[in-house]
């Protein structure tokens, strides 16, 4: 090299240098002045948890532009774009030099363009804001080229050539078009779907799929066979695309699980990408069998239903089916009745006897009294309007008898209730707290079964509560301790007896029926009709009745809701273990009086095995009979102040509580009854004074003035009572036998009633009495 030479390179090494120098400083200064934004809206994709879409909603500007993952572009689907658009992508800087210099050129040499000099970047960049083709707005295109090379890596510019590239109409991008006109996502396209995607883009208005479908064949086929010179792909497998055949059409856009996927919207606005738990088939099975069950019964004029199913492993919910027809515009089809605030009839029952296990009030073998009682005017019923007297707690549980619930929510207080359940996240009873009292137990406040699904979820958990998982992003929340593993044993164990009136014929008569714990439930005026089960596995909750609050005479939790709750169980679990109810530690076994369910006396002649909860459980010796000095004839009793010195003897009698006596007597049912008491005897009794249960201390009772309307004197009175006295407003009024009702007509505004017995205790009431 000649010394001019070296010269001669040196410098334009240095104008080289320089004007490289010059150039990244004048695209840093731009890139300031103006910098780059992209700011694309995508069309809202719902999947569920294998990927599959679900929902996918309208841009505003009421495009389909769904966003492609990274994960979802294909090594076939990113060879057939890159060697088609732009096969130097991966050496440029966003411009291809080489390119521009040929374009420009033969536009020079011919006066018109014979090949292009777009890359993928710069496509991507007239895509993100298109303008009119000039000389002008190609410059433009250039630099926004260089800083998207600038601030994305290569891959992240080809996923967003992908999602802005057209295909007529109002589709953009390949996840659009392969979805609607291939209904599946980009990564499942063969390499023959993936060229008429490729081949499109240039000419979106003429080749269109579905209208020009033997055209694209056509130029489909030339570039397959361009892959195949080039060796693009193997020849075997661009063979099988050659022969393939394109029969397609336009479809609409997926709109599953619906209700499900419009709260997944509202609830994650921002999300191009919602991905759920949700599982399509389980989904659109369960679906079907809603809507079958629901047509089922429109002969009842019951028009709806909802189902949640939880994966009681992971909490994740697996089924979300609001109303048993989304698109039942007549009947309210677009409310979801899972998030819907419904009366729980006595679903919220078995978490009433699970406290009380835990408070060490009762056993599964205690007895409870299923008897008339009266709570300040609050009387409850149990739903065939009979009593049964003295029955065991699993009884009255499996039963799902009212009294008995209402008198242990009366002895753990309905406030203890309330923060378990505001521990399970219940909104209404948070806000309703204040208003809240023993008819809790009936169904006297509101949830949705949302909430009771996660509340029976925890039973199914050992008692402890975590929130249900909508998205594969969510993570377990806090647990929160509801009910001991314990309490939660026994109640289970109860609630998988098959002995019961709420199991559904027809599957009482079945074979294989599903091992499951359950409990249904019916609100006050038969709108709701509720069935929710568990095992170890899953939690489904079925609501059924009308979204208007129209009731029904026929509707049940037993007879409309349990059936469906059985017939999913048979079809998600159909090979549950049937032992899956496994005992925890700390429990054990004792022999308890069968009359009572306490620890025996020696009187108690008959005993049963009963599971407990040591040093929890109360330890209580029985006391259904307790001995009484009497007379040799049995017709008087003693106390200890008139107990005469010879003449007597002691023996066992029955010891009932005044409800349940009153309930022996109403029945004429034997026992051995305690004599009254000795008349000579000047010992004042102060217990086991009258009740006064026809009336409610501090009620206003409104009465018709033209109607000469009564209101009617009862009492509850001790076994060894033979009369009441009645005042009216301190004014003798009459005499009756204990068990006799009286009736009479207040004549002031203010009445105080009084009540009593022969041994000298009394009650009294104050009422207001209004006439209209």
């Amino acid at each position: 090299m000649s010394f001019l030479t070296k010269i001669s390179f040196k410098k334009w090494s240095k104008v080289t240098l320089l004007f490289c120098l010059l150039s990244i400083l004048i695209f840093a200064v731009l890139n300031i002045i103006y910098p780059l934004k992209v700011n694309i809206e995508y069309s809202t994709i719902i999947t569920d948890k294998n990927d599959k879409v679900l929902h996918t909603f309208l841009t505003s500007d009421d495009k389909w532009r769904m966003k492609t993952e990274l994960s979802e572009i294909s090594d076939q689907l990113k060879e057939a774009i890159i060697f088609k658009e732009d096969k130097y992508f991966y050496q440029h800087f966003g411009v291809n030099p080489i390119a521009l210099g040929r374009a420009v050129f033969n536009n020079v040499v011919y006066g018109k363009r014979t090949s292009g000099a777009s890359t993928i970047t710069m496509q991507v960049a007239r895509l993100l804001n298109p303008k009119e083709r000039t000389y002008w707005h190609k410059l433009v295109e250039m630099f926004r080229a260089t800083q998207l090379e600038w601030q994305y890596s290569k891959d992240e510019i080809l996923q967003l050539y992908l999602n802005l590239v057209p295909y007529g109409s109002n589709l953009e991008g390949v996840k659009s078009a392969s979805i609607l006109y291939f209904e599946k996502s980009p990564q499942h396209l063969s390499l023959a779907e993936i060229t008429c995607l490729a081949v499109i883009p240039n000419r979106p208005t003429s080749l269109r799929l579905g209208r020009n479908n033997e055209l694209i064949k056509k130029v489909r086929n030339k570039w397959l066979k361009r892959f195949e010179r080039e060796r693009v792909f193997p020849n075997n497998i661009v063979e099988d695309a050659l022969t393939e055949p394109l029969e397609v059409e336009r479809h609409d856009s997926p709109k599953y699980a619906p209700h499900f996927c419009y709260r997944m919207k509202r609830t994650y606005p921002h999300l191009d990408i919602i991905k759920t738990n949700l599982d399509f088939e389980k989904q659109t099975v369960i679906q079907e069998l809603t809507k079958n069950h629901v047509e089922s019964l429109k002969g009842f004029e019951i028009q709806n239903g909802a189902v949640l199913v939880i994966n009681n492993q992971t909490m994740e919910v697996e089924a979300y089916i609001g109303s048993a027809d989304f698109n039942n515009k007549n009947d309210g089809g677009q409310v979801d009745g899972i998030r819907s605030v419904r009366s729980p009839g006595s679903t919220l029952k078995p978490l009433i006897y699970a406290k009380s296990f835990d408070l060490g009030l009762l056993t599964p073998k205690s007895m409870v009294q299923d008897v008339p009682l009266n709570y300040d005017g609050y009387a409850p019923q149990n739903f065939d309007k009979q009593f049964n007297g003295k029955v065991t707690a699993e009884y009255a549980l499996a039963q799902s008898l009212n009294i008995p619930a209402v008198w242990l929510l009366y002895k753990i207080r309905p406030k203890r209730l309330i923060s378990t359940l505001k521990q399970a996240r219940f909104k209404q009873i948070l806000a309703d707290q204040n208003k809240l009292g023993l008819s809790l137990a009936l169904g006297g406040c509101g949830v949705s079964l949302e909430e009771m699904c996660g509340l029976y979820s925890s039973f199914a958990n050992q008692g402890i509560y975590t929130s249900p998982l909508f998205l594969k992003s969510d993570s377990l929340s806090q647990k929160q301790a509801l009910i001991t593993p314990q309490s939660t044993f026994l109640m289970t164990d109860i609630l998988t007896q098959v002995e019961r009136p709420d199991l559904p014929i027809v599957f009482a008569e079945r074979a294989g029926l599903p091992r499951i714990a359950w409990k249904t439930g019916t609100s006050y005026g038969r709108r709701d009709a509720w069935s929710i089960g568990y095992n170890e596995k899953y939690t489904i909750g079925v609501w059924v009745g009308n979204f208007s609050g129209q009731g029904v005479p026929e509707l049940t939790g037993a007879s409309m809701a349990a059936p469906l709750l059985f017939e999913i169980f048979t079809y998600i679990d159909r090979q549950t273990k049937t032992n899956w109810n496994i005992e925890p530690e700390g429990l054990d076994y004792r022999w308890v009086c069968s009359q009572s369910g306490q620890v025996p006396e020696d009187f108690c002649e008959h005993k049963i095995l009963d599971t407990f909860i040591p040093t929890i459980s109360n330890n209580r010796k029985c006391t259904h009979l307790k001995y009484m000095w009497v007379s040799e004839d049995e017709k008087i009793s003693y106390c200890t102040e008139c107990l005469p010195s010879q003449n007597y003897q002691k023996k066992l009698y029955d010891n009932l509580s005044m409800e349940m006596l009153a309930y022996y007597r109403d029945h004429h049912l034997p026992f051995a009854e305690i004599p009254p008491h000795n008349p000579k005897c000047e010992r004042l009794f102060e217990e086991n004074a009258p009740k006064i249960t026809s009336l409610t201390n501090g009620l206003q009772y409104y009465l018709d003035k033209n109607d000469n309307t009564e209101l009617m004197l009862q009492c509850q009175a001790a076994n060894d009572v033979e009369k009441v006295y009645w005042f009216i407003n301190d004014r003798f009024y009459q005499a009756a036998s204990a068990t006799h009702p009286l009736f009479f007509t207040p004549t002031d505004h203010l009445v105080k009633v009084s009540c009593a017995d022969d041994k000298g205790r009394n009650e009294d009431v104050r009422i207001k009495v209004v006439y209209f």
